[in-house]
């Protein structure tokens, strides 16, 4: 089974190049502001999209998905999965995913460090995929300006778990792979710091 892999797109996905596959997996910030025509606008090409399986979380730009989660539930296409602290098994394998990231400022999906803490504990075993929109300490999470800002707490729980493999964004000057004690890496934030298209979409197979 062949999956694509895409995040931090920021209403920018009508310009992406986009590879076939069998599952496609969006890991949050589909859009700029937050708003409904914008989060529409996402969901019309996600759902259009010719992968058999359509899969994403929300990022701390998503707002109305936050604050109107029963007027999102009705604008969700059919053929689109949207998993939020939930866990969906495709063709055998699978998938969980969160869009909680660490409260900075005043985004979308925060919650303070302790609290995360026990989103993160609901996260069940043997994961083939785990979706967070942001990255764990350590892993791909470097600001441009040096210092790593992924969760402290969610770097302990992905160790414990060892997914086979962990999906995320946020930071997205950190794009890119890294493998480490069983558990592929992979930041799939397709634009720069500067908000320009510059990464490609990832793809392995399970």
């Amino acid at each position: 089974m062949k999956v694509v892999f895409i995040s931090d797109t920021h209403n920018q996905h009508h310009s992406l190049s986009v590879p076939t596959g069998d599952v496609l997996i969006h890991a949050g910030d589909v859009s700029g502001r937050g708003t409904r025509r914008e989060i529409e606008d996402f969901l019309q090409w996600f759902s259009a999209q010719p992968h058999t399986h359509k899969i994403f979380i929300a990022g701390n730009h998503d707002f109305f998905i936050q604050l109107s989660p029963n007027e999102f539930k009705k604008i969700l296409p059919s053929n689109c999965i949207y998993l939020q602290d939930e866990m969906v098994e495709i063709e055998g394998f699978k998938i969980y995913g969160s869009p909680w990231t660490p409260k900075f400022m005043n985004w979308a999906f925060m919650k303070d460090p302790k609290v995360i803490e026990e989103v993160w504990r609901n996260i069940p075993k043997n994961l083939d995929i785990l979706i967070t929109h942001g990255p764990a300490h350590g892993i791909l999470d470097q600001l441009h300006t040096g210092p790593s800002v992924g969760c402290s707490t969610l770097i302990n729980k992905v160790k414990e778990l060892k997914p086979r493999y962990f999906l995320f964004g946020h930071i997205h000057e950190s794009y890119g792979s890294e493998v480490k004690d069983g558990t592929t890496y992979l930041n799939g934030a397709v634009l720069n710091e500067r908000y320009y298209l510059q990464n490609k979409a990832h793809s392995f197979h399970l």
